[in-house]
């Protein structure tokens, strides 16, 4: 552990069958303006809606909604969010949904207070926030981005073809969060595994920084190991509870900044992929698997010895007859054969990327990265890989 943190998380996690429970518990700490954030209409469907709106009504909370949010949420959606905070003097904000409700809902929390253009402010210039800051808890619907339990807000600012994200500090983390394995149960395949491919990118992004020796890699290749042995159980039967709960935990594990520690991080392949979801609005993990493949066989080199680790840690390749840069690539390969085994697509022309877009995704892109430090030309170069 060779880099100095501090490390502090201030949400309060329920976890599992009866979390539920605890709602009314919490909602007697705030004031009686709630703003509902949730999607289309799957928590109308299974009843979870008409539940959570049972407890509102017994704890006398007026609430206000905001529906219809986006797989990538949008600027818009936030402007409008802080009109409906600030008309109807909102003192909670409830995010029901995956890790896309729960950021928009953070973006509203930093948003309804602001002097001047949020966007300019937050998510361009990513000022300190120096406003009246409303507080977010989240019911967690779909497992994935970890935003229950960290300060993250990703938001397509569609007028500008701009995907980006900003980390606030944990005066925005949700305050508390409602983990039930079972409101995954309906989630649709190509859904479920997005997010777990977007846990998986979380844990590389961490992983593949440094060849220290460290703790964190330890922790890393464990949530690794249980998640991908989860996604098998839950492809073979969708309402495994355990392969659902691990699924969950491995989630929230994989981004609440603990995975973390002492690490430089990468974080190039999401940043590539913000762009790809600016122009195409793709499922962010299906983006990520289709770009990490290229990108990792683009890079290993300047981390050889932490991919060849990855290949013997995570995949149990049999590495002892192999020179370093064949086990490297044979750890990539099991990873590209675990994306075809999710059902994955791996081109970007399947999620409707036409050649014209590829210069433009390129250029967008904020460049950096881990290992080798890139930037456009690369980018694009990598892009073509993918397309």
């Amino acid at each position: 552990m060779k880099l100095d943190f501090t490390y502090y998380n201030p949400t309060k996690i329920y976890f599992g069958k009866n979390s539920l429970d605890n709602l009314a518990g919490e909602l007697a700490n705030y004031g009686e303006n709630i703003l509902l954030v949730y999607g289309k209409s799957s928590i109308k469907k299974n009843g979870l809606y008409d539940k959570i709106m049972a407890i509102l009504s017994d704890c006398d909370k007026n609430v206000v909604e905001l529906s219809g949010i986006k797989s990538n949420p949008s600027y818009t959606q936030i402007m409008e969010g802080t009109r409906l905070v600030r008309e109807n003097n909102v003192d909670l904000i409830l995010a029901v949904g995956g890790g896309s409700v729960i950021d928009c809902s953070k973006g509203i929390s930093v948003s309804a207070y602001c002097e001047g253009d949020p966007w300019e402010r937050y998510w361009t210039n990513f000022e300190p926030v120096d406003n009246k800051i409303v507080p977010v808890a989240s019911i967690l619907t779909m497992a994935g981005t970890a935003s229950e339990m960290n300060g993250g807000s990703v938001i397509t600012n569609e007028e500008k073809k701009i995907k980006n994200g900003r980390v606030y500090g944990p005066e925005v983390y949700p305050k508390f969060s409602i983990l039930n394995p079972e409101y995954t149960f309906t989630v649709p395949k190509y859904q479920m595994v997005s997010g777990v491919f977007d846990v998986m990118s979380h844990l590389m992004e961490q992983y593949f920084s440094g060849d220290d020796d460290n703790t964190t890699d330890y922790l890393i290749e464990g949530v690794l190991d249980s998640l991908i042995n989860a996604t098998r159980a839950a492809l073979k039967n969708p309402e495994d509870y355990e392969a659902r709960s691990n699924i969950m935990w491995c989630a929230t594990l994989g981004l609440n900044t603990i995975t973390g520690l002492s690490k430089t991080q990468d974080w190039e392949v999401h940043m590539i992929e913000h762009q790809i979801g600016a122009y195409t609005d793709c499922a962010h993990g299906v983006g990520l698997a289709i770009v990490s493949i290229p990108y990792y066989k683009y890079i290993y080199k300047y981390g050889l010895n932490k991919f060849v680790r990855f290949a013997k840690k995570v995949w149990g390749v049999d590495t002892d007859s192999m020179t370093k840069e064949e086990a490297a690539l044979a750890g990539i390969d099991k990873l590209a054969d675990f994306i075809k085994e999710m059902g994955i697509p791996t081109t970007l022309r399947e999620i409707g990327a036409t050649e014209d877009m590829l210069p433009l995704i390129a250029e967008s892109t904020i460049p950096g990265g881990g290992y080798k430090q890139i930037g456009s030309a690369e980018i694009l170069e990598i892009l073509r890989q993918c397309y």
